[in-house]
């Protein structure tokens, strides 16, 4: 039924579809940076497909492309029991057309990855950062967010207000090795039996 239903989307949106697979019993659509908007519509409103419900829109950086970000739509039929993932890749100064015309519940992911990844949706009624302060400078979960931040938040209890100061690291960054001490257990068995 899957490649029935792509052949059905590729013969109706010839230009809008750049490929078409199933991964883990999901439908995955890559698109043009210009046509999500118009394939969320089609894909909501068609007899066929009926994506009414919009679960959610993500981002993802991907800092050694050219178009660095990939937008993701993920969308579920409930007439059909099916669920749908719009994939397409932006830079970091082209403007996405928001989807809060078709999907009104879009508006706060749409702030999401405004928010996070600094991804400029157009024709978004209010976007505006959602998850940060307002004074807050970047998009935390670009790769190339230094991990300490740029400033420092902290109560004042001199001055009885929030200051923002740059950030002073008051020790050396250090490595930290993660492993179990379970798995340094069996390495040292290991080791000890190749030698008996």
């Amino acid at each position: 039924t899957n490649q029935l239903f792509f052949k059905f989307l590729k013969a109706t949106l010839p230009k809008r579809i750049n490929q078409c697979q199933t991964s883990k019993q999901e439908n995955l659509l890559y698109t043009n940076p210009d046509y999500p908007f118009q394939l969320l519509w089609f894909l909501k409103y068609h007899t066929n497909t009926r994506f009414q419900v919009s679960i959610e829109i993500c981002g993802v950086d991907y800092p050694s492309r050219k178009q660095r970000f990939e937008v993701v739509y993920n969308s579920l039929s409930v007439d059909y029991n099916t669920r749908i993932r719009i994939l397409t890749s932006y830079d970091e100064i082209t403007p996405i057309c928001s989807v809060v015309g078709i999907f009104p519940s879009a508006s706060w992911w749409e702030r999401e990855v405004w928010d996070m990844f600094g991804v400029f949706f157009s024709n978004h009624p209010d976007l505006r950062r959602i998850l940060t302060d307002y004074g807050f400078e970047g998009h935390p979960l670009r790769k190339d967010f230094p991990l300490s931040g740029y400033v420092e938040v902290r109560y004042d209890d001199s001055e009885k207000r929030v200051v923002s100061e740059p950030i002073e690291m008051t020790q050396e960054f250090r490595y930290f090795d993660f492993a179990s001490p379970w798995e340094q257990m069996l390495l040292c068995d290991e080791s000890k039996n190749k030698y008996e």
